[in-house]
């Protein structure tokens, strides 16, 4: 992506997921259901996470937890604006015309920024990263990093990478099904409305570390601090059943983390990494979550299954996922300080 070719990938991309939805929209055999799957999973890797990190890391060097946070609220904010718009294109004309209307829009929309916003650098407009000039210290310690030859065997990287799966896979597997929990307590249509106290607490949150995290903070630690917010998330929803305080509060406590999940692992990579490695690690700790959290939202659903069978039916269910979630803050914890072991290693050897 972050090269003369990505503004192309970007578009083709998108080409890609329009044709998906339509397909999604259009399919009347269940193997059409596959090949519209294929075709909007290939594209939404193209504008998902990674992409947006290779985007913005050209611009922002120290400004880029800032950036970075205000780029991917872009996508919470779509889902609060759109998904309305998605149920009324439908409900008035057909999900067949509505998705094609929509995948053309965002083709277009797309095809203009890749022309004339991401096919820009700083370089060629004569500026730098943050508008700061060449040899600030923000830019020069992001080159002091020493290469990493064998990514697989670096204690940075493996730890970062399990902390991202664990920590989203928790993550995607509980916001699956807790509409479905949900609405039993509180009614369909309250229900709807603490979802989306959890994507305003998810804004909220992502924000204020993007804006107040220090250049200099271990973001490890923040990370850690996030997935904590989580657990506890996790642990007052267990109350629900019996307090309906305790679904508002575990809602926007759990829905606090649920940004920082995403963002702050590229930022991560960004202080603990050499540039060109930051390049490749972002791109494999995203795709290694993907992969994981794709089976979350069914291995939950069994734990739901066999929960529901109990005296306390979602004891088992939450208990899950707060145990991933710290398994995802002893992975960050596990991984403090192996960048800085890693530079007097190759500064020992030289």
């Amino acid at each position: 992506m972050a090269t003369s070719s990505g503004p192309g990938v970007t578009l083709a991309g998108a080409v890609a997921l329009a044709l998906g939805v339509c397909g999604w929209a259009r399919a009347a055999e269940p193997w059409q259901l596959y090949a519209a799957a294929l075709l909007s999973g290939m594209g939404w890797v193209t504008l998902g996470a990674a992409a947006v990190n290779a985007l913005i890391s050209p611009w922002f060097v120290r400004r880029r937890p800032a950036a970075l946070g205000m780029a991917y609220n872009g996508a919470s904010v779509g889902g609060i604006l759109f998904s309305p718009l998605w149920v009324f294109l439908i409900a008035s004309y057909g999900f067949a015309r509505a998705a094609a209307w929509v995948g053309l829009a965002m083709v277009i929309v797309i095809a203009l920024l890749a022309r004339q916003v991401f096919a820009v650098t700083p370089r060629q407009l004569g500026q730098h990263p943050d508008g700061m000039p060449p040899g600030a210290p923000a830019q020069a310690d992001a080159a002091t990093w020493p290469r990493v030859s064998r990514l697989w065997r670096d204690r940075a990287f493996l730890s970062l990478g399990a902390g991202m799966a664990l920590g989203l896979f928790a993550q995607i597997g509980l916001i699956a099904h807790l509409l479905s929990l949900l609405a039993p307590l509180l009614g369909a249509q309250t229900a709807g409305i603490a979802m989306g106290l959890a994507t305003a607490s998810a804004i909220a949150g992502r924000s204020l570390v993007g804006w107040l995290m220090p250049p200099a903070a271990d973001r490890r630690l923040v990370a850690c601090l996030s997935y904590g917010a989580q657990i506890a998330g996790s642990l007052v929803l267990m109350q629900a059943a019996g307090h309906a305080w305790a679904v508002w509060l575990g809602v926007l406590l759990f829905g606090a983390g649920i940004g920082n999940a995403t963002s702050l692992p590229p930022l991560i990579a960004q202080a603990e990494f050499a540039r060109e490695d930051a390049a490749r690690v972002v791109p494999l700790i995203v795709a290694l979550s993907q992969g994981a959290y794709a089976f979350a939202p069914a291995v939950f659903g069994v734990l739901r299954t066999l929960s529901g069978q109990g005296p306390h039916p979602l004891f088992w269910f939450l208990a899950a996922a707060a145990g991933l979630q710290a398994a995802a803050i002893a992975c960050m914890a596990w991984g403090r300080g192996a960048a800085h072991r890693r530079r007097l290693q190759v500064a020992g050897a030289a």
